[in-house]
């Protein structure tokens, strides 16, 4: 879900190669990726529906979070259900039947997990990296305090710059006694 939010958002006429490529290395088979498939329209409905899960991904703000997850549950969950089709081992389903269409799938289930995540952790672990300049997308779910960077290399230059801040900040402060 993250992968293909921050794709869409930096390209929002993703290609279909690529696309194609992200949801294979998501576990989707080549033969459901096809253009019979995967037709032109479902790959410009998944990438809307790719843009607005990454808005939810860019609120960090747990109450509007929950609320915007709410929302999207509420236009394309279904029940819950077992689905085991072409090929795929038993998998859980929250669309609306295995005829929905790919964008409905995918904000079904990305709305699914975030709000697994949300009422697991207590909070939105997601957001827009705080770095100057970036915009990337992260979803932290392990130990620790909150992330706010998209990676080790945005924090380590978002920590470099504010020290660098910090330092010509007091070495243009007069002495003072």
């Amino acid at each position: 879900m993250i992968d293909l939010a921050n794709a869409v958002r930096s390209q929002p006429n993703l290609p279909r190669s690529t696309a194609v490529r992200l949801l294979g290395r998501h576990g989707e088979r080549a033969e459901d990726l096809t253009q019979a498939t995967l037709t032109d329209e479902d790959l410009r409905g998944l990438r809307d529906a790719a843009l607005r899960m990454g808005g939810i991904l860019a609120e960090s703000d747990t109450d509007r979070a929950a609320l915007a997850l709410n929302v999207l549950l509420a236009e394309h969950a279904g029940a819950p259900r077992l689905s085991r089709h072409e090929g795929h081992p038993w998998h859980l389903h929250v669309d609306r039947g295995d005829d929905a269409s790919w964008a409905e799938w995918f904000l079904a289930s990305s709305a699914l997990a975030l709000a697994r995540i949300l009422t697991e952790h207590g909070r939105a672990t997601w957001g827009e990296c705080a770095a100057a300049n970036c915009r990337t997308l992260y979803l932290g779910t392990g130990p620790g305090s909150p992330r706010r960077y998209c990676s080790t290399t945005c924090a380590s230059r978002a920590r470099v710059a504010d020290h660098r801040r910090r330092r010509a900040e007091a070495e243009a402060e007069p002495d003072r006694p």
